[in-house]
């Protein structure tokens, strides 16, 4: 029987600080210190650099009570050991870090990569992580999962897997069975080349329903193509036709911003689009194949760390995450338009760095002291605002004051 192969990772502050302290021979102390100090870490010359990366990949992991660690895998420390030894700087290759100290894949729920180039932020993402773990203590029991998800999205974007299938729909505001227009948006990678296309299908019957009262649509205004006129039996098989390519050629991210309406009607018996086997998880291994379901107002609750059920709307998201330069916010409300300025929020955030490094470059300083919430600036204000109107000139917000005498 062959010897297993050992996979798992080390965390950074282990190597760091404490493999050298284990070395047997005090020679070897000096070469190790310098191939792992956070300057020679980030140099572009570092042997661990891959060619074409603009820097050195770490891994950021997730353990199942939300905390992060950055680590080193031990791929990465067998390469320093042999490499060490290769180029004549040890004697013989150096021993590795105690396996007490080993996380076995099996102890982390998620971990991702994340490039670094520049010592200060290396530094500066170990401190970030440190204290958001602090905050992350007794959060509610909504956070995790989407912490959870948010990195598995990073991580399969990175590495250019499936399909991204953002989808909107636009119903009559008195009749929600009355579909007037879907909208799409897809990013997919051909040679680790991305693929972005889009389009926007306005139903041809219920074209005389028209949205102004509760919500002021805009259908003729689609501003990354031209708009297709089409039968709603012609819509429900282009995008059935649509969905069943690209679920041949690898797994099948559905993507929506607070979609489960949208997706109820897809998978109603009267659009009855073949999803009905998609899934709300994504799993820890790499799919092959496969249709998952991804809410971008979820990565977005995740990202500001909010464990509450208030959902961020489209226009707002797209504000927070500067992608609203990118499109015309006055055009939201058509299908096409939103389709694509959500796969804008989502590719925002899957290009970004880990979660809680990502939050603090977004909002640096905006985290609220008691729950680690991002409170925005405007927020702020609004808040301090209201607090000065009930409290007024020298008085606290929940004081009655007197009343003058009669």
């Amino acid at each position: 029987m062959g010897v297993p192969v050992v996979t798992g990772y080390y965390r950074f502050t282990d190597v760091f600080f404490e493999w050298h302290k284990a070395l047997p021979n005090p020679e070897d102390l000096g070469p190790l210190r310098a191939i792992t100090s956070s300057d020679a870490l980030v140099h572009p010359d570092h042997p661990l650099r891959k060619p074409g990366q603009d820097g050195i990949e770490l891994y950021i992991a997730t353990f199942a009570n939300g905390e992060s660690r950055p680590v080193f895998s031990l791929a990465q420390l067998e390469f320093i050991q042999q490499w060490l030894f290769a180029m004549g700087l040890t004697k013989e290759p150096i021993p590795l870090p105690s396996t007490d100290s080993l996380i076995l894949p099996s102890d982390v729920v998620q971990c991702s990569p994340q490039l670094f180039n520049d010592a200060a932020a290396l530094k500066s993402t170990i401190k970030t992580i440190d204290k958001s773990n602090k905050r992350l203590k007794g959060v509610g029991t909504l956070l995790m999962p989407r912490r959870f998800k948010f990195e598995r999205v990073r991580t399969l974007w990175t590495e250019k897997v499936g399909t991204w299938l953002a989808i909107d729909l636009e119903q009559w505001e008195y009749d929600h069975t009355a579909l007037t227009e879907l909208g799409w948006s897809l990013v997919r990678w051909e040679a680790a080349e991305m693929i972005e296309e889009c389009g926007h299908f306005i139903v041809k019957e219920n074209m005389k329903y028209v949205n102004h009262n509760y919500v002021q649509g805009n259908r003729d205004y689609y501003d990354f193509g031209t708009s297709e006129i089409i039968k709603f039996a012609d819509l429900k098989t282009r995008l059935g036709d649509m969905i069943h390519t690209y679920t041949k050629a690898g797994p099948l991210f559905l993507v929506f911003h607070d979609g489960s309406q949208d997706l109820k009607y897809l998978q109603s018996p009267k659009f009855a689009a073949p999803i009905s086997n998609c899934s709300l998880i994504i799993p820890d291994a790499t799919p092959k194949g496969g249709m998952y379901i991804v809410d971008t107002t979820e990565m977005f609750g995740a990202l500001e760390n909010n464990s509450t059920n208030n959902k961020t709307a489209l226009q707002t998201t797209c504000i927070r995450l500067d992608v609203h330069k990118d499109i015309k916010l006055h055009h939201l409300h058509n299908a096409g338009n939103d389709a694509h300025a959500t796969l804008l929020c989502l590719k925002s955030m899957a290009l970004g760095d880990s979660i809680d490094v990502q939050r603090e470059k977004r909002w640096p300083g905006q985290m609220s002291s008691t729950d680690g919430k991002v409170v925005h600036s405007d927020e702020k204000k609004e808040e301090d605002d209201t607090e000065n109107m009930f409290s007024g000139p020298g008085g606290d917000a929940d004081s009655g004051g007197e009343f003058p005498a009669a």
